[in-house]
């Protein structure tokens, strides 16, 4: 993300429908490529005790099944994809990153008492704008894509930068005689992206699953069973069921869970017994060296020893 975008070299890598936007925004592209590798890492993060733990992102963009296929692993890849790029975008202009925009317009609304509008807030609506051009152009892509993959990917898309614009907040800054806060320069901020992939991860759970359906003159995205609730605009979208992503089978994109460390003590999903398949554990005991018996020595340094213990790693079978 640190060096130029070259439009013969680098634009040529995205698929068609993305071209043209890298060929005119090439001062864009390093705020892509940033929204990408942080896509990458929260997604892991976020899914680190999970049977899916998102490890397939490391592809890109060469995708297996569990992401191209409509999943519910796929809505939230989608969504955070989406909110990540206008994020991203937004950010840089109010940092005076790229050159056709700057800080966000001032908010509509009066100030709160004690407090004036000022700063430099995130752009979002730009960030929004050019991040919905982006990355709606990936979602209409892949030549074995189905309308309604590609109409999924788009809802999912719209949903994650909705969850982004409800969250952006009034950030302010103090002034006065000795930190006294006697007046307030407040501008409108995003919050860390971590925050957004939390909100989406529970979109993620409570997805829908939808069929791709002519009501009235067009499709439209519907819940699969009929006695689902509406889909909205703040819902997460997916067409097939995911594999229970237990065992290795890439025809369906599942890693499996085997070698994987679990936690013995734990009722979550992390827990050997979940985590694990009902396959059972391994345990294997390592003795690790760590800093212990630490004081403290005038002036100004901190002395330790280095102590070694034994710890019980489980793995799944």
């Amino acid at each position: 993300s640190g060096v130029p975008w070259n439009e013969s070299q680098h634009c040529r890598l995205l698929v068609p429908e993305q071209l043209q936007l890298c060929r005119r925004h090439l001062e864009v592209m390093p705020s892509v490529v940033r929204a990408a590798r942080r896509t990458q890492a929260l997604c892991q993060q976020s899914f680190a005790d999970m049977r899916w733990n998102c490890s397939s992102i490391q592809r890109a963009p060469s995708f297996g099944p569990d992401l191209l296929t409509g999943t519910r692993e796929a809505a939230f890849v989608h969504a955070l994809a989406a909110a990540a790029v206008a994020q991203s975008i937004a950010r840089s202009c109010a940092s005076g990153e790229l050159p056709l925009c700057s800080c966000g317009p001032g908010p509509s609304e009066p100030p709160a008492p004690g407090s004036r509008w000022g700063g430099c807030g995130d752009n979002l609506s730009h960030g929004l704008q050019l991040g919905a051009a982006f990355t709606d152009g990936s979602a209409r892509a892949g030549t074995g894509a189905t309308p309604a993959l590609r109409a999924v990917n788009r809802h999912n898309g719209a949903v994650g930068r909705a969850v982004l614009s409800d969250s952006l907040d009034t950030r302010c800054k103090c002034h006065g005689v000795s930190g006294s806060c006697s007046v307030k320069t407040c501008w409108k901020g995003l919050p860390d992206l971590a925050e957004i992939a939390s909100d989406l991860k529970s979109r993620y759970v409570a997805a829908l699953k939808v069929t791709h359906r002519l009501v009235g003159p067009r499709k439209q995205l519907i819940p699969k069973e009929g006695d689902a609730r509406p889909v909205t605009e703040m819902d997460l979208v997916y067409l097939i069921n995911s594999p229970d992503y237990c065992t290795l089978n890439p025809q369906l994109g599942s890693l499996g869970t085997q070698d994987r460390p679990c936690n013995r003590s734990s009722v979550g999903s992390d827990s050997c017994d979940l985590l694990c398949c009902g396959r059972g554990y391994n345990t294997y005991t390592e003795e690790v060296q760590e800093r212990c018996h630490c004081r403290y020595r005038w002036c100004c340094s901190v002395v330790c020893r280095r102590c070694r213990r034994s710890l019980d790693r489980h793995v799944c079978k």
